[in-house]
């Protein structure tokens, strides 16, 4: 696994902060921070500071790749995996809670990812002061605010209305609370404003940075979710957003057969040590025991048959809900991901699942994923698969959803189609209904973040499973943290909490 750049500029630059004991002052008393921050390098470590919160590690920190944060608390809410308890006592309660929505303010990983993200903001609002007062260049003052604007989409889309603050000379018990539409409103100002003004080079130092593309796509994904957060529709201005994506000269990347890869197609190298910048749009990267690292694929299996196949023990964790797996078909490549019945050595996966919390399932029941089959630099604490956190399947899939809300179906049709006959179905018969659109979503973008969201967009997420009836519609909300809230006593509360 490769290095980024930008992140050992942040290292050896802490690096020279704390290892050097003889300094002379007639050198460095006159390197003054603007001119630092202002040069290139400098301009860089102020970025990497912030890009060093989007990496996924212990302690619910980061976007994805660990435990406990955000993309436990994003994903495990939605119908597409859940961590049961075992009912020979493994695993805390917290997975199956947050299946059955009955999350609470106190919860662990809802103040982890509240945390994480204000610890964000903070990094990003100080290096948007740094790289504005060192009039640093208009692109990396831009990649800071785009940056800022990333978190407070997150947390806008988690909690509606947080405390909003864009320079860090508050204290956080002043910190004011802004309703959710000045939060997009906002959000919108700072992309429209910057989005342009960022690099349109892909990969290579831009690997796993905001370039223009990846921009326009949080763009895309804000105007896409605009009538959940702000009651009015934004469908044109989304499908102008992934138009301008499109610019970008994305391709889907082949789903061809593939008898060296663990799962037998060339499609699962999305998910590997390197995500093909054919397709990927921003990726968050990963190397286990450096920086970050991706859990998903040793959390899932059982320690036995994590032993046999990659050479360290399974976690024996996640698992994919019956209903769910069972909507794809058969000759989906992506169904190559599943493990389910018997897998030698004593390892026999069951479809059904009869408890998630008392008395918990047993320790081999439920279907198994290895969409991020461990790759790179891999040990019992996870490996070095880098995550997508946009990709472009994901902008054509959105195209359609927005041509369909437009009354453009027919225009919808070969997007969806496109993503299907990659993955070896043949086309649809008809123009693509929501329900179409919404189903290829789950299909083509399970395990990557996007479920929760689109489960509301699209009007499922209260709906009952088999481990719960219908939710509330509060439960569209996480709550602000009981710790949040003893800290600011100005804050109120998400209704029904």
């Amino acid at each position: 696994m490769k290095f980024k750049n930008i992140s050992i500029l942040a290292v050896t630059f802490l690096l020279l902060l704390t290892g050097c004991t003889n300094i002379d002052e007639t050198v460095y008393d006159k390197y003054t921070a603007d001119d630092f921050y202002g040069s290139a390098q400098g301009s860089d470590v102020a970025l990497a500071s912030i890009y060093n919160q989007v990496a996924g590690n212990w302690g619910g920190v980061g976007y994805a790749g660990a435990d406990n944060g955000w993309y436990d608390l994003n994903t495990m809410c939605a119908d597409e995996q859940v961590i049961p308890h075992r009912n020979t006592g493994d695993w805390q309660l917290d997975f199956a809670r947050l299946y059955k929505h009955q999350w609470l303010p106190t919860d662990a990983m809802i103040g982890n990812t509240w945390n994480w993200l204000y610890k964000s903001i903070f990094s990003a609002n100080l290096a948007v002061q740094l790289l504005e007062d060192g009039h640093a260049e208009p692109a990396k003052i831009a990649e800071a605010r785009v940056l800022r604007a990333f978190f407070y989409y997150l947390l806008m889309d988690d909690w509606g209305s947080v405390p909003f603050y864009t320079t860090n000379n508050i204290t956080v018990d002043q910190i004011p609370q802004a309703s959710r539409q000045e939060i997009y409103d906002f959000i919108v100002t700072e992309l429209t404003q910057n989005v342009d003004k960022l690099s349109d080079t892909k990969g290579g130092a831009y690997y796993g940075r905001f370039n223009k593309w990846a921009g326009y796509t949080l763009l895309a994904k804000v105007y896409l979710n605009a009538e959940v957060y702000t009651g009015t529709a934004r469908w044109q201005e989304a499908l102008t957003a992934c138009n301008k994506v499109t610019e970008g000269g994305f391709s889907l990347h082949t789903g061809a057969a593939d008898s060296a890869n663990p799962l037998g197609s060339k499609y699962y190298e999305l998910f590997g040590d390197t995500n093909p910048g054919d397709e990927t749009i921003l990726s968050m990267y990963a190397s286990v025991n450096v920086v970050s690292r991706n859990i998903y694929g040793v959390r899932t299996l059982f320690g036995s048959h994590g032993q046999a196949l990659f050479g360290y023990s399974g976690w024996n964790g996640t698992i994919v809900p019956k209903d769910f797996y069972q909507k794809y078909n058969a000759n989906d490549t992506r169904i190559k991901q599943f493990l389910i019945g018997d897998q030698g050595g004593g390892v026999n996966y069951t479809l059904e699942v009869s408890s998630l919390d008392n008395p918990g399932a047993p320790p081999q029941a439920g279907v198994r994923c290895v969409k991020f089959y461990p790759a790179g630099t891999a040990d019992g604490g996870g490996a070095s698969n880098d995550f997508p956190i946009y990709r472009y399947a994901d902008i054509l899939l959105m195209i359609a959803e927005c041509n369909v809300h437009l009354g453009n179906a027919g225009a919808a049709k070969p997007f969806v189609d496109q993503v299907r006959e990659r993955a070896g179905l043949t086309a649809l018969a008809a123009n693509p209904t929501l329900t179409d659109i919404y189903n290829e979503r789950g299909f083509e973008l399970n395990w990557e973040g996007h479920r929760r969201q689109d489960m509301i967009r699209f009007g499922t997420f209260l709906n009952a499973n088999l481990f719960r009836g219908a939710s509330q519609d509060y439960r569209k909300l996480f709550p602000i943290p009981t710790s949040a809230l003893d800290a600011n006593h100005n804050l109120v509360q998400n209704q029904g909490y």
